[in-house]
């Protein structure tokens, strides 16, 4: 029963470190290093409680969610290929921006401050029946199913193919690795970068939604807790491969689930709390010495 519990919060916590990293790999491969997933999860997380409470339906608070991180995603991506911003700079100031607006509008819209709970928020379904509880271990993974993990997984398997085998993955490769070809070839380099950022964007979005949506049903200013730079370890530390960058994610889903039966057993809980993070630290550190091994002459 434990082991049925442990597993399935741990699916429900990868899938939004893994929607955002998947949209952050992609970017990545065009040659943007996405700093601002954590503001565009925000955004998604904020735009899903509030469409959903007007609409009372999951399914226009999710894509509501999605477009508006995408838009947030091209306005910095203009940023950077239109107007030659630092990245890094740029995505850093981004997440603090973000979170400003969104601070004032809870207070100043909302007269709220830190958590908006709004009527008629409409949560993500399961999508399979109770029934499926009864199977050894996995049960309740499967019941606990909703659309955006089912999604979530399933860009694990597309991506790839997406990447290797299609004109558009082609573009978006060249673009990120060799745009002295790109420029060559005449491909449109800036425009496939402003797409991969609008892409993770929206991805960064469905993130967000799924923190909102999938068991609280409500917004709050520290709800994505750093998981926009733990989905940045996820695809450094993975290399850019969706399937090991997924693996990255599902571990970190797990010491995300095992913290909180931690913290059940009585052990400090802002101690316990570090231990994603401190595995950030770790994969960063790992990257920079694979990368600077690598480099250095044999």
């Amino acid at each position: 029963m434990i082991a049925d519990q442990l597993i399935a919060a741990a699916i429900t916590m990868t899938t939004p470190i893994l929607l955002a990293a998947m949209g952050g790999l992609v970017n990545r491969q065009a040659g943007i290093v996405n700093i601002g997933l954590e503001g565009k999860m925000l955004v998604g997380a904020f735009t899903a409680v509030v469409v959903s409470s007007i609409t009372d339906g999951w399914l226009p608070a999710v894509l509501c969610a999605a477009l508006a991180g995408s838009l947030v995603g091209l306005l910095f991506s203009l940023v950077i290929t239109r107007a030659n911003a630092n990245m890094i700079v740029a995505g850093l100031g981004l997440n603090v921006l973000i979170a400003g607006v969104l601070g004032f509008v809870l207070n100043w819209y909302f007269d709220a401050s830190g958590t908006l709970r709004l009527p008629d928020v409409t949560l993500l379904p399961h999508v399979l029946p109770s029934t499926v509880s009864s199977i050894p271990v996995v049960g309740r993974t499967l019941e606990n199913l909703e659309p955006l993990t089912i999604f979530a997984w399933l860009s694990v398997a597309a991506l790839p193919f997406l990447l290797a085998n299609t004109r558009l993955g082609l573009w978006i490769r060249v673009s990120g690795n060799a745009p002295q070809v790109a420029r060559a070839m005449g491909l449109p380099g800036k425009n496939v970068q402003d797409f991969s950022t609008a892409f993770a964007g929206f991805f960064a979005g469905l993130g967000g939604a799924h923190l909102a949506l999938a068991s609280i049903g409500l917004f709050n200013e520290g709800l994505t807790a750093g998981r926009g730079f733990i989905a940045l370890a996820a695809f450094y530390f993975g290399r850019d491969k969706p399937v090991a960058t997924a693996m990255v994610c599902l571990l970190f889903g797990f010491l995300d689930a095992t913290q909180i039966r931690m913290q059940t057993a009585g052990l400090p809980p802002k101690l316990i709390g570090t231990i994603p993070y401190l595995l950030v630290l770790i994969a960063l550190c790992i990257v920079g010495w694979r990368a600077s091994r690598k480099e250095s002459p044999s």
